[in-house]
């Protein structure tokens, strides 16, 4: 079995590194050495070595560097399909560009008064210090999203370690198997005050606002309120109604629809078709009752 050097490992480190993020062409010493802050001189006996090792292979001409072989990707416990999954990461609430996850590997769930996580990554995370806020996720395959504080970093082997406070996977499921289908809706010309007692009568807090068969706006209860405090309470729903329509296909996942509804800070998205014909309603209540549902079987 091969055993890497610390300098050779950071090497082939920052080469996988640079290789993805050039999509797939070689990769020149001199970018190595930059990011790793080594003599260019030493990059090239380095990669003499892992030349004769088999982990990189050399391209010539003008355009020429290294890149990695699939031994490379073997040794370093990576994917050679990585660069088309990408794992968000959140640093103290701020998305990071430029760093993907390779791997996740829960390390201690055996003990109840903790819960450890070991990261491997490829990208830059140096600027980061320990004790920050991460979230990272949803992951590709079954949506796991995990938030805590950074409480160690390997930056040879690209390595984080993360005290886990919250650990949640999204069902893989689609918004149709839970929206509703029983669309309640009211039209321009309502009166505020007939949508007030329409939203009391039905138990509602928003709907959509529908005219020939389309969605041409949103109204909730907020819209109501606030028309109200503003001595508005004699007009009509086309004067308050959001006309900000955001919509999800029926047969997308329900972690698109989170992802919408927390970028859009909204509390209900419009289901739709693929001829854009209005299906049902998902709402932030729908889809934290299916998660909560699932937290519960899993537990009881």
């Amino acid at each position: 079995m091969i055993k890497l050097t610390p300098v050779q490992r950071e090497v082939l480190v920052a080469l996988v590194d640079l290789y993805h993020k050039l999509k797939g062409d070689a990769v020149k010493g001199e970018d190595i050495a930059e990011v790793i802050k080594k003599n260019p001189g030493t990059i090239r006996n380095q990669m003499q070595s892992l030349r004769s090792l088999g982990l990189v292979e050399g391209v010539p001409g003008p355009k020429g560097g290294y890149r990695p072989t699939t031994e490379c990707y073997s040794i370093l416990h990576y994917e050679e399909d990585e660069k088309e999954v990408a794992v968000p990461i959140r640093i103290n609430g701020k998305p990071v560009e430029d760093v993907n996850i390779t791997g996740i590997e829960l390390l201690s769930i055996h003990r109840p008064e903790t819960c450890r996580s070991r990261i491997n990554y490829l990208g830059d995370l140096k600027s980061l210090d320990i004790g920050e806020d991460i979230i990272i996720g949803p992951t590709p395959v079954n949506k796991l999203i995990i938030s805590g504080k950074i409480i160690g970093r390997d930056d040879i082997d690209n390595v984080l370690l993360i005290d886990v406070t919250e650990m949640v996977s999204i069902p893989k499921e689609k918004v149709c198997d839970i929206a509703l289908k029983n669309i309640k809706y009211i039209t321009p010309d309502y009166s505020i005050r007939d949508a007030a007692r329409f939203f009391v009568k039905t138990g509602i807090r928003g709907a959509p606002v529908m005219a020939e068969g389309k969605a041409v706006g949103i109204i909730t209860n907020s819209d109501i309120a606030e028309a109200v405090a503003q001595d508005m309470e004699n007009g009509i729903v086309k004067d308050i109604m959001s006309t900000t329509i955001i919509t999800i296909n029926k047969d997308a996942p329900l972690y698109l629809a989170v992802e919408l509804i927390e970028e859009n800070n909204i509390s209900r998205l419009l289901v739709v078709d693929n001829s854009n014909n209005v299906k049902g309603v998902v709402t932030r209540r729908d889809l934290l009752c299916r998660i909560f549902r699932l937290l519960g079987h899993a537990i009881f």
